[in-house]
C-alpha cells in the first residue's frame, strides 16, 4: 500500500506535505544534501529533490533491486500501477521471491522521493525517469527500447497504415489510432502469440537475438527476407537509414513481461572460505598488530634525523619510497600503505622548513608513551575514518600525472564507507570464519551498483574489469590483515569490538515482506553510518583495547649477550632497554627474536649522544642475563679510549688533539688529501672542509674524533633531535553532505513545515474589505494596522503570518506567536526558525491572521 496520506497528490511537493514529520526526517536523513541549506518549505524541498545533482546521488545510494524496481518504471506508463510494475518486475509467472520484495523496494523508492503516488498512479520523478529511461544515445539498462509510439513519431502516416494492414488490423482514419492500435496488438499476449506463430524460424531467431538487449540493429539498403518479414508487421521498426530497433512492446512479450532478465530480489550471500578457532584468529591479528605497531615505530626511528626530502609537487619520490622498503624489508606498495597511516594518524608530517623534509611530528612522542594496545586502537581507528588511499599510489590520476605517496590526489571519498561495509560483512559471519573475497565483492556491487561510475584512474594492478569501490573492497581485505584487524582473514575480537559502535548503526540490507515495517535506511545505504561522536569513539577504541591486550606480548627487560658481538632480544623489548640499544648496536636481523650487533661506529654513536663507557658496561651489565663478553668490554674500551681525542670545530673548521703524533700521523696520511688540512700548531690542524665533512672523512680513516662547541664542550648528538611543529593530521574527504543528527533533523523538519504553513496556508487580512494575498506574496498593511494586529495577537496567543526583510534588503515570509510589543520591536516566537527573536516593526511590511481550515 501506499506510504502517502493523500489520496491523489497532484504533485510531488503535495505527495510530502501529505508526509509526517517521521516519513519527512527519514527522507532529510537518506538524502542530506537536501537540506544543504535547510529549504523554506514542502515546495523548495519538492524541486530540490527533483534536480539532477541530487537525483543521481540517490540512485547510487540504491541497492540493486530498488535500482531494478525504479528502472522499470522509467520504462513503464506514466502514470503506472502498482500491477503493471509487478508484471515487468516479476514477469507473467509472477515470482514470489520478486512479488514478496517489491513492497519493500517501492517503499525505499517513495521514502526518498525517487516515486510518489498512490499504488494506481505511481510516478517516477521526472529526472530520474529522463536517466534511466532508454534512448539511442543511453539505452536502458533493462535493454529495452522505445515504445511504438515513440519509435513511429517520424513515420509517414501512409507507412503506419501499411503496417497495421499487414498486421490484420482494420485501417484508421488517423495515425494516432493507428499507432494505438498497434500497441494494443502488441500487448494481447494471445494475439501476439499468433502473430509470432505465423513468423519464419530465421525471423525468430532475430527477434530472440534483440530481445534482451541492446535492441537496436543495423539492416542494409535492401533488407534480406527474414529483416522484410518483420519491418513489413512493425515488429521492427526504422529508427535512422540503416539502424532498426526492435519495439518496447514486442520485447517485453519475448521476455514475458519482465523488464530484466534476472531480477536480483535477495542480496547475495558472503559465504566463509575457511574458518578458525577464534582464539587463533585473535592470536595471530594480535601478533600482527604488534608488528604494525613496530613497523611504523621503525619508519618514524628512521626518519628521526629527518627523512626524506618532499617534492616540490608534494609527496614521496619514488626513489626515497624505494629506500624506505628496502629499510623495513617490505615491498613499495606495504611501505606506503605505513608512511601514508603514519601521516594520516598525524604522526608525521612536512617540517615546513627551506629545505622541506619529512619527519615525526611532537604527536609521535606521545604516541610512543601510551600502552602498545591504545597505540594500536588510534591506528586502527585512524585507518577506519581516513580516506587517503594508499592503494593508488604509483598509479596517475586523471591527467596521467604520477600519484605519489604523501603526494595530493590519494584521497577517495568512498574509502571509508567500503571499509566499514567490508569489516560489516566479516563481522556478520560466525567468529573465526574467512569470508570468500569474490563472495565480498559480490554483495558490494549489489548494494551499490551504480558507484562503479566512479572509476578511479590510474591504480597499479588494476584488473580492468574492477571498479573503484571492488579495488577499495580489496585493499580493505588486504590492510586489515596488515594492521591486524583480522586473523587469517577472520575479523578479530577486538577488530570487532573497535567496529562495533558502527556495525550497531549499521541498517540491515535483507529483503524485508510485504507487511514489514521499513527502518530509514533500508534498501538506500547498505553500511551506510552516522556520525560517530568523541564519545563514542572512545568507548570503542577502549573496549578493543581491553581485548588486545591480553593478547600481546610483555614486553622483556633483558637481552643475551654473545661472544660474537650480538646480543638476541628474545621477544619485544621495554621501550628505554630498545631505544638505549639501538643507539649502542645495529639490527641485524628481526623475527620473532630480534639480533643486534656491537660495532665500532655503533659503539661510537653511543659516546656520541653522551654515553659514557662506565655508563654502557653498567648498561649492558643491568639488562644482560648472561656475562658481558670479553670481546665486547673491549670493544667498548676500545672506541672510548679513542673516542674525543681529536676535537673539530669550526674555522672553517680546525682539528685539535693533545697527542702531537696522532695529527702527525692524519697529516702523513694520503687519504686525508681531500680535507685539505695544514698545521697551525703542534696540537692544532685547520681543514678548508666544513666541520660535518672533516668529521665524516676522519671516521672514514678509522679515527673517532668528537665535535666540539666554540667554548670547547664535546657536542652531545642526540637520535631524535629533529621534529615537526605541532601539526594536525589531515581531515578525511567527505563523501557529500555529512548525515544529519537526530537535533539537526527535528529542526529542520519544524523550519520547512513553518515555511510551508507560511506559504500556503489560507490567511485573512488585518483589513476584512482587502484581498486575501496570493500565495506566496508578502502581506501588505500599514504600520497602524500591524502594530494593532500585533498587540491583539499578544493578548489571544494567535500565530500570525508576517512579511519581514531583513538589513541586507533579503524579503522571506515567516509565521511568529507575538508575546511582547514594546519600543518599536516585536518579541515573538518564530515557528520557522524554531525560537524567540525579536523584529523592528519598520521592517514588517505586513501582517495578516490565519485562517481556519
Amino acid at each position: 500500500m501506499s506510504t502517502e496520506d493523500h489520496p491523489a497528490p497532484r504533485s510531488l511537493a503535495e505527495a510530502l506535505r501529505g508526509r509526517d514529520d517521521t516519513a519527512l526526517g527519514a527522507l532529510l536523513r537518506s538524502r542530506p544534501d537536501l537540506i544543504t541549506p535547510v529549504p523554506t518549505d514542502l515546495t523548495q524541498l519538492a524541486t530540490r529533490a527533483g534536480t539532477r545533482a541530487s537525483v543521481v546521488r540517490a540512485l547510487e545510494r540504491l541497492d540493486r533491486f530498488a535500482l531494478q524496481t525504479a528502472e522499470a518504471l522509467a520504462v513503464a506508463g506514466d502514470p503506472a500501477s502498482y500491477d503493471e510494475l509487478l508484471g515487468l518486475m516479476a514477469g507473467d509467472d509472477r515470482d514470489p521471491e520478486v512479488a514478496a520484495a517489491l513492497p519493500a523496494a517501492l517503499a525505499a523508492l517513495r521514502e526518498q522521493a525517487l516515486v510518489w503516488g498512490a499504488d494506481d498512479r505511481l510516478r517516477l520523478v521526472r529526472t530520474a525517469r529522463e536517466l534511466l529511461a532508454p534512448s539511442p544515445q543511453h539505452p536502458s539498462p533493462t535493454g529495452l527500447g522505445p515504445s511504438v509510439r515513440e519509435a513511429t513519431a517520424g513515420m509517414s502516416p501512409g507507412r503506419i497504415q501499411e503496417i497495421v494492414a499487414a498486421v490484420g488490423l482494420p485501417s484508421t482514419h488517423d495515425s494516432v489510432s493507428a499507432v494505438q492500435a498497434l500497441a494494443a496488438l502488441f500487448t494481447h499476449r494471445k494475439k501476439m502469440a499468433r502473430l509470432l506463430a505465423a513468423a519464419p524460424a530465421e525471423s525468430r531467431e532475430v527477434l530472440e537475438r534483440l530481445m534482451w538487449g541492446p535492441p537496436y540493429g543495423q539492416v542494409t539498403h535492401d533488407p534480406a527476407a527474414r529483416l522484410r518479414w518483420l519491418l513489413d508487421r512493425g515488429l521492427l521498426l526504422p529508427t535512422a537509414p540503416g539502424t532498426v530497433v526492435l519495439p518496447r512492446e514486442v520485447a517485453l512479450h519475448l521476455r514475458a513481461g519482465r523488464a530484466h532478465r534476472a531480477p536480483e530480489p535477495v542480496p547475495p550471500a558472503v559465504t566463509a572460505a575457511s574458518a578458525h578457532r577464534p582464539q587463533v584468529v585473535d592470536a595471530t591479528a594480535a601478533g600482527q598488530a604488534y608488528t604494525a605497531l613496530a613497523t611504523v615505530e621503525e619508519l618514524l626511528t628512521d626518519w628521526n634525523e629527518g627523512g626524506p626530502p618532499v617534492l616540490r609537487a608534494g609527496g614521496l619520490s619514488v626513489r626515497d619510497l624505494k629506500r624506505t622498503a628496502v629499510a623495513l624489508d617490505l615491498p613499495e606498495p606495504v611501505a606506503a600503505f605505513w608512511v601514508e597511516l603514519a601521516y594520516a594518524a598525524g604522526l608525521l608530517a612536512s617540517d615546513g622548513e627551506a629545505d622541506e623534509r619529512y619527519a615525526a611530528t611532537p604527536a609521535y612522542d606521545e604516541w610512543l608513551e601510551r600502552p602498545a594496545p591504545e597505540r594500536w586502537a588510534l591506528l586502527a581507528q585512524t585507518w577506519l575514518t581516513a580516506t587517503r588511499t594508499s592503494g593508488l599510489v604509483g598509479g596517475r590520476d586523471a591527467k596521467e600525472r604520477a600519484l605519489s605517496a604523501l603526494g595530493p590526489g590519494l584521497d577517495r571519498s568512498a574509502a571509508p564507507e567500503v571499509r566499514h561495509r567490508v569489516l560489516a560483512l566479516l563481522a556478520a559471519l560466525p567468529e573465526g570464519a574467512a569470508p570468500d573475497p569474490e563472495a565480498v565483492l559480490a554483495r558490494l556491487r549489489w548494494e551499490r551498483p551504480l558507484r562503479g561510475a566512479q572509476n578511479a584512474p590510474g591504480a597499479p594492478g588494476q584488473r580492468p574489469e574492477e571498479d573503484l569501490r571492488a579495488r577499495l573492497a580489496r585493499w580493505t581485505l588486504a590492510e586489515a590483515e596488515l594492521l591486524g584487524m583480522t586473523g587469517r582473514g577472520a575479523l578479530s575480537a577486538h577488530g570487532r569490538a573497535l567496529l562495533g559502535a558502527h556495525t550497531e548503526r549499521t541498517p540491515r540490507t535483507e529483503p524485508h515482506g510485504p507487511g514489514d515495517k521499513l527502518p530509514f535506511h533500508h534498501h538506500r545505504a547498505p553500511g551506510a553510518l552516522e556520525p560517530l561522536s568523541p564519545a563514542e569513539q572512545a568507548v570503542a577504541a577502549a573496549a578493543a583495547a581491553r581485548l588486545l591486550a591480553p593478547l600481546l606480548p610483555e614486553p622483556l627487560d633483558h637481552v643475551l649477550l654473545q661472544a660474537d658481538l650480538t646480543a638476541v632480544a628474545p621477544g619485544p623489548l621495554q621501550r628505554p632497554l630498545a631505544a638505549v640499544l639501538g643507539v649502542l648496536a645495529d639490527v641485524e636481523s628481526k623475527g620473532g627474536a630480534t639480533v643486534y650487533r656491537f660495532t665500532p661506529a655503533s659503539v661510537r654513536r653511543a659516546l656520541d649522544a653522551g654515553r659514557t663507557a662506565a655508563d654502557l658496561h653498567a648498561f649492558l651489565a643491568a639488562h644482560a642475563r648472561t656475562p658481558v663478553p670479553q670481546p665486547l668490554a673491549y670493544l667498548i674500551d676500545d672506541v672510548a679510549r679513542r673516542h674525543g681525542r681529536l676535537r673539530v670545530g669550526a674555522a672553517s673548521a680546525y682539528l685539535r688533539c693533545d697527542d702531537d703524533t696522532v695529527l702527525n700521523e692524519i697529516l702523513a696520511d694520503k687519504r686525508a688529501v681531500p680535507l685539505r688540512l695544514r698545521l697551525l700548531a703542534p696540537t692544532v690542524l685547520a681543514s678548508q672542509a666544513d666541520p660535518a665533512a672533516l668529521l665524516d672523512g676522519l671516521r672514514a680513516m678509522g679515527y673517532a674524533p668528537a665535535a666540539e662547541s666554540a667554548d670547547g664542550d664535546v657536542l652531545i648528538t642526540r637520535a631524535d633531535a629533529h621534529r615537526t611543529p605541532p601539526r594536525t593530521p589531515p581531515e578525511p574527504v567527505p563523501d557529500g553532505p555529512p548525515m544529519p543528527d537526530a537535533t539537526l533533523l527535528s529542526a529542520a523538519v519544524r523550519a520547512i513545515r513553518a515555511g510551508d504553513l507560511a506559504s500556503t496556508a489560507p490567511r485573512r487580512p488585518a483589513d476584512p474589505a482587502a484581498p486575501p494575498p496570493a500565495p506566496g506574496e508578502l502581506p501588505r498593511t500599514s504600520s497602524a494596522e500591524t502594530l494593532a494586529t500585533m498587540q491583539a495577537a499578544v493578548l489571544t496567543g494567535e500565530a500570525l503570518w508576517i512579511g519581514y526583510v531583513n538589513a541586507e534588503g533579503a524579503a522571506s515570509q515567516r509565521v511568529v506567536a507575538p508575546v511582547r510589543v514594546e519600543g518599536g520591536f516585536v518579541t515573538a516566537y518564530d515557528h520557522t526558525a524554531d525560537e524567540v527573536r525579536t523584529y523592528p516593526l519598520h521592517r514588517i511590511t505586513g501582517v495578516a491572521e490565519l485562517a481556519d481550515d
